[in-house]
């Protein structure tokens, strides 16, 4: 009976450990010359899509690859090819990619939609 209580204590360690340590999926740790797909509709859209794949935004527009100039506080500024100024991102996004863990994109967005890998995207609670 002791092993099995040990052997449960161990497992429920090991869960919460991996738990305290996951990465945030809902935000983007970028840092400048980091390179991104961002949504390329123009300042004034609300969706402010970024993705590590390229794909359309959750707008449903073509996103464009952008440098990251500047990051400060919960945004960043992005370069992107064809645009005449950079534009500031938010590195938090409202809606996130579903796929889990293992999903590689990291879309985020403020408005829902589908992710650059075609998934809906959730809800940040």
């Amino acid at each position: 009976m002791k092993k099995i209580a040990v052997l449960l204590t161990v497992i429920v360690a090991l869960v919460v450990v991996s738990l305290a340590f996951a990465r945030d999926k809902s935000k983007l740790e970028l840092k400048v010359g980091d390179e991104v797909y961002a949504c390329n509709c123009g300042e004034k859209c609300p969706c402010n899509t970024m993705s590590m794949n390229a794909g359309n935004c959750t707008c449903g527009k073509p996103m464009v690859k952008a440098k990251v100039t500047k990051v400060e506080g919960g945004s960043a500024m992005l370069s992107g090819a064809g645009w005449e100024k950079e534009r500031t991102f938010t590195t938090a996004g409202k809606y996130m990619c579903a796929c889990g863990a293992e999903c590689k994109c990291d879309t985020i967005s403020q408005a829902p939609g589908k992710c650059t890998c075609g998934k809906e995207m959730k809800k940040v609670i």
